[in-house]
């Protein structure tokens, strides 16, 4: 019977899941440039640890930015994780301030295994967001009407995985996902004179549709040593693909007398997306149910990217995460705080946005705790990150602070094992 809930359970959260795949609504300058903001990936366990992944394994978790993990879980095990965050966005622009907030669904995955060492993964998780409403009000002077000036975006990129995992001998583990890229980005821009009637006022959109398959590997290394201490190393790669794309562009003037001229318009289903690569890399060492300490290098080449459209400048990013997870007693009777995660962690790097010339930063610390369910190996996990996006020190680059707040339950159910009576 509890199987079958958890099934009904599945099922209804995938079709909430789909309707919920709404934008997340926080406004960002940054998310006018190229495919958007890229989101953090990982589960909020990992993020609790600076974001941190790839050379995790877990019985309990499913860490997709490597799917040779997958091969850790339970013989008897379905594991099953959604969670829901809510981000502030806090924007410093000379003398402009602004800030916006948004609560939306984050992620959805399920695993279980096949065999010993062998498991399958699936889920559905967001890859960027492309959400802002920029306003800009120009004063009349000599040289120029006043104007004001509208640029508004909506819209994203998601990413669905299914893959498996294979423990090759007790060392080494392998792995593969396939991944469905799906989703579209539209931009508009409007200029209106404060003369209205007088003027004709130019306006622009654009849509980008993205969709297309990819293929993860992975590796891990495991090796275990004395006292239930262990050591660990990973690698990830996604390969550059070519994405098909859909295209469109459209400019026109109008005036307060309802008369408009096309000024451009253009369709294209031929040209491609391409994204280029990326590699990840990470070690992890620590006490088996004590204490994890996690480390993880990413980059991406995306001077090499192409994006139809006015999409903004690229550079090759690259980011550093660090973390750890400590749990006093996993297995305590007596106290529920001993069986509580705890995590903290940090993360730095470049973004994949050039503007003026300039790389964008990024920098933030974060925290977590795991909260066990009560009778099961089941969590709450809850993770808190703040991020410093912006220039270098003097930069004239918008400077944001990013709040973001995630929970997520982890459901650990036993299953395919049958019981037996007297």
């Amino acid at each position: 019977m509890q199987n079958k809930n958890i099934l009904i359970s599945l099922f209804l959260i995938f079709f909430l899941a789909s309707v919920a795949q709404a934008q997340k609504q926080v406004n960002s300058p940054y998310s006018r440039f190229n495919l958007g903001t890229l989101e953090p990936a990982g589960s909020f366990k990992s993020q609790g640890m600076g974001g941190a992944s790839i050379a995790l394994r877990d019985k309990s978790s499913i860490f997709f930015t490597n799917p040779a993990s997958y091969s850790s879980f339970d013989t008897t095990s379905f594991i099953f994780d959604f969670g829901f965050d809510y981000s502030l966005n806090k924007i410093k622009s000379g003398t402009t301030r602004y800030q916006s907030d948004d609560m939306n669904f984050d992620h959805l995955m399920f695993g279980f295994p096949v065999a010993k060492g062998f498991g399958v993964a699936a889920g559905i998780v967001p890859l960027s967001n492309g959400y802002y409403n920029i306003t800009d009000k120009v004063l009349t002077t000599d040289v120029v009407d006043g104007y004001t000036a509208n640029h508004k975006g909506v819209g994203g990129l998601s990413n669905f995985f299914i893959g498996t995992g294979l423990r090759i001998n007790k060392n080494l583990s392998a792995g593969i996902n396939m991944s469905v890229m799906f989703g579209e980005i539209k931009r508009s821009n409007f200029f209106e004179f404060e003369d209205y009637e007088n003027n004709f006022h130019n306006s622009s959109s654009e849509v980008l549709r993205v969709n297309g398959i990819n293929i993860d590997y992975g590796l891990q290394f495991m090796l275990p040593l004395r006292d239930k201490n262990f050591f660990n190393a990973g690698l990830s790669l996604t390969t550059g693909k070519n994405y098909k794309s859909g295209y469109e562009q459209f400019s026109y003037r109008y005036n307060y007398y309802n008369s408009s001229d096309t000024i451009s318009y253009t369709s294209s289903n031929s040209e491609k997306v391409y994204i280029p690569r990326t590699l990840r890399a990470g070690i992890a060492f620590g006490k088996t149910d004590k204490l994890t300490v996690a480390v993880d290098y990413i980059t991406t080449n995306w001077s090499k990217a192409r994006i139809p459209g006015t999409s903004g400048t690229f550079g090759d990013n690259s980011t550093l995460s660090f973390g750890a997870e400590y749990t006093p007693d996993k297995y305590s009777n007596l106290s529920g705080l001993d069986r509580i995660d705890y995590r903290l962690g940090g993360h730095t790097g470049k973004s994949y946005v050039v503007i003026n010339g300039e790389l964008v930063r990024e920098t933030g610390i974060s925290a977590g705790f795991g909260l066990p369910l009560r009778r099961s190996l089941s969590k709450a996990n809850i993770f808190f990150d703040l991020t410093h996006r912006g220039g270098a020190s003097g930069s004239s680059l918008p400077s944001e602070y990013f709040i973001t707040v995630g929970a997520s339950i982890n459901l650990y159910d036993i299953w395919f094992r049958q019981l037996k009576y007297d």
